[in-house]
């Protein structure tokens, strides 16, 4: 950038706002950077476009002028508290109106894993009292999802594990994918708004969150308040496959299924083919032999009722050594209902007699 000035004699003379353009001017050419210091006067209002803070030294009280986008540091979701070490990344600018210089903010990190720890626990107790890690709202898988959705980084080895252990179980799967960022300070929003679109999409069934394994700093947007209320908040089941077994970020809690890797999220969303055919086949043979079965079932009731039913009979009581009395009038049953000299026919086991009364006894 040309600087215009006036000639003076032998001085070359430059206006106020002529130095401060072109120093401005120069400072772009600066890389950007990162920066260490505590945060002191910080100053955030609804109406502004940005928020300022002064980044000082500890060690001997040296100040640094900053300020960042106000759409930008509310998607950080930071909680900046005078005396908080953070890590900004930035650029040196000029602000030429008023000759101010400042580190132009790009993104924050708050120093120390222990805050940020603190930050993700008091989260987790949150959203806890709210209801969104109880068992009761978890949802069952689908048994046999018309389409499965894979939301995912750029990097190569969750997409490949999940496909390849999918079409390995279920060659007839379907899988739709979808790519944006899982580390940084971008991911969360993005992950969220993605999350959101798939569970659109049309005959989704289920949705497969996964990323690789990576540092505690990495995981991070797995954790961020946004993305895990959309795990919660979406119509069809989720499954988080996030980082290794060992690594439980909130999205974890708020899903209605977790698996440690990609692999093993497979596992949980298709069934495997080939043991689906072997009960199939099992299931057939069992049909080809259940009506000979069931003839013998019918048989061996059959028979059952039969041997009740001789039990039963008169003959089985007559072979233990009873005998029937009969009139005209039939069965004799008491000794009122004949009189002396009454014909009746006795029945026996063998043969039968024919006999007189001579006698009745009460």
């Amino acid at each position: 950038m040309k600087v215009e000035h006036e000639l003076q004699g032998d001085r070359k003379v430059y206006t106020v706002s002529a130095f401060n353009r072109g120093v401005a001017s120069w400072l772009t050419r600066l890389p950007t950077i990162w920066v260490e210091g505590e945060v002191t006067e910080f100053r955030r209002q609804d109406r502004w476009q940005s928020v300022f803070f002064t980044l000082k030294d500890p060690r001997d009280g040296s100040c640094l002028p900053v300020s960042m986008p106000r759409s930008g540091f509310d998607a950080l979701r930071l909680e900046l508290v005078d005396g908080q070490t953070v890590h900004v990344f930035g650029r040196p600018e000029l602000f030429a109106a008023r000759g101010e210089f400042r580190l132009r903010a790009l993104t924050i990190e708050a120093l120390g894993l222990g805050a940020v720890l603190a930050g993700i626990e008091r989260l987790k107790r949150q959203l806890a009292t709210e209801g969104l890690f109880s068992t009761a709202r978890k949802r069952p898988l689908p048994v046999f999802p018309r389409r499965i959705a894979l939301l995912t980084g750029n990097e190569a080895a969750a997409k490949r594990d999940f496909v390849t252990a999918v079409t390995a179980r279920f060659p007839a799967a379907r899988i739709l994918i979808a790519q944006t960022y899982v580390q940084g300070p971008r991911a969360a929003p993005a992950l969220a708004t993605a999350l959101q679109d798939l569970a659109r999409e049309p005959e989704v069934d289920v949705v497969v969150l996964a990323r690789g394994g990576g540092s505690f700093e990495d995981l991070l947007p797995f954790s961020d308040e946004r993305l895990v209320r959309a795990v919660a908040a979406a119509p069809i089941p989720v499954v988080s496959a996030v980082g290794h077994e060992q690594d439980t970020p909130l999205c974890d809690l708020a899903a209605d299924a977790r698996a440690s890797t990609p692999t093993a999220a497979a596992r949980l969303v298709v069934p495997d083919e080939g043991e689906l055919r072997e009960r199939l086949r099992a299931l057939v043979s069992r049909l080809d032999r259940a009506p000979l079965s069931l003839v013998e079932r019918k048989r061996a009731a059959l028979e059952s009722l039969a041997g009740r039913l001789r039990t039963l009979s008169h003959q089985a009581t007559l072979k233990r050594g009873y005998a029937i009395a009969r009139t005209d009038r039939g069965i004799l049953r008491s000794t009122e209902s004949v009189a002396t000299g009454d014909r009746i026919d006795v029945e026996l086991a063998e043969g039968s007699l024919a006999a007189r009364v001579e006698e009745t006894r009460p």
